[in-house]
């Protein structure tokens, strides 16, 4: 049977994935952290057993190194031929990838020429590939891009409403992210309600700590709330989502914060962390049923731009079919969900209290029966996502 060896690589991490890519049965999954620290640590679970290690990971070729033994010690070899791809995630695939893509040495050039706009991204995402094609060169790799669902965007949103020249020069357009996770829940929400996805209005919402909504229509991506960045859109566990631009320069002038300071305030500093302290739900939903009242308010803010994304998306799909929660906070606070759609009947969106409570880490519809909405809980699985496309890239 096909597997596929998925590796996302972080600038100080590899998280790390063998799977079925046909069945989506996981044979391990880990981690390498620390990378460039004094010491590092690595980790991997299978069957059940989760195994633990430290040692130095100076850079991300150690760390391929130590994915390949934390694999050992489960007793699963990565070069006895049972390994068919490696399936890479990239963040930024820009203008220049529409789909997932065969990696030579000139594709992972181009990726690291696009560093320049994902800088905390794709320069990790090269070294993760250079790595993992030293591990394994007998092995065909393959990119696949978060970008790479939005590539078609229509002009009326792929578009700001700058100067076309500068635009042009300096490639700033929008992109978006999580794509991969985008068009595996749009696709696999049809499939599960029995539905062909080019007969769905779908709006996603892939909230964890980075947040992003997409509106799906007949199965094509009209929009997403990230763009140039994904730092735009929906208020997120520490950036802020939409911004009036001018804040750079009111800070720059009346703070005297440089370029990079407020870029640090907005990715790092800011969002739920920045309103209340807190970026974590549980802990967020905690201080709220303790009173505290900045709590209240940063969580009225976030449902505030979830509300307003959802809203305009609507009307841009000229209505809704399904609305989809996905990823950590998507899945898992339904707090969240219940105030995201509240007040939304009159727009034929009815929730079912008691089902949006459930958490059963399955697809779930938790909209009530009279709601002309179908409402989901829908888990994402970007690894087998990324590791479909890569067959379909290889053929193998």
């Amino acid at each position: 049977m096909s597997k596929v060896l998925v590796v996302n690589s972080g600038s100080s991490s590899i998280k790390f994935q063998l799977l079925n890519p046909v069945t989506g049965e996981v044979d391990a999954s880990g981690l390498v952290e620390r990378i460039g620290l004094e010491m590092g640590a690595f980790s991997i679970k299978s069957g059940g057993e989760k195994k633990e290690f430290t040692a130095p990971v100076p850079n991300h070729e150690v760390g391929m190194q130590k994915v390949e033994e934390a694999f050992e010690a489960v007793g699963i070899s990565l070069t006895d031929g049972s390994i068919t791809a490696v399936g890479h995630r990239v963040v930024q695939g820009g203008s220049v990838f529409e789909h997932a893509t065969l990696i030579d040495d000139e594709v992972r050039d181009q990726i690291h020429d696009l560093g320049k706009l994902a800088p905390l991204h794709n320069y990790a995402a090269v070294d993760g590939i250079n790595g993992a094609r030293k591990l394994l060169p007998n092995v065909p790799h393959v990119a696949v891009f978060d970008t790479s669902f939005f590539y078609g965007l229509p002009a009326s949103s792929r578009n700001y409403g700058i100067n076309k020249e500068v635009a042009q020069e300096f490639s700033v357009y929008r992109y978006g992210a999580h794509g991969t996770s985008h068009q595996y829940v749009s696709q696999e929400v049809a499939s599960y309600l029995g539905k062909d996805v080019s007969d769905l209005r779908t709006i996603v919402l892939h909230l964890g700590n980075g947040a992003s909504v997409s509106a799906v229509k007949n199965g094509q991506p009209i929009d997403t709330s990230m763009g140039l960045t994904p730092l735009e859109g929906l208020v997120m566990g520490t950036r802020s989502g939409d911004i009036d631009p001018s804040v750079y320069v009111h800070l720059f002038r009346q703070a005297g914060m440089s370029p990079e300071d407020v870029d640090t305030l907005l990715n790092k500093k800011s969002g739920m962390m920045g309103l209340c302290g807190y970026s974590d739900f549980r802990d967020i939903e905690a201080q709220i049923n303790e009173g505290n009242e900045e709590a209240k308010v940063a969580m009225d803010i976030y449902v505030h731009r979830l509300k307003k994304y959802i809203g305009s998306y609507s009307f841009l799909m000229g209505g809704v079919d399904v609305i989809a929660f996905t990823a950590g906070i998507g899945e898992n606070a339904d707090i969240v969900r219940k105030a995201a759609l509240e007040g939304l009947s009159e727009f034929g969106i009815v929730l079912d209290e008691e089902k949006n409570r459930l958490r059963t880490g399955e697809p779930q519809v938790i909209s009530a029966q009279e709601s002309k909405v179908t409402v989901l809980v829908f888990p994402t699985n970007e690894e087998l996502a990324i590791a479909r496309q890569t067959l379909e890239v290889t053929g193998a």
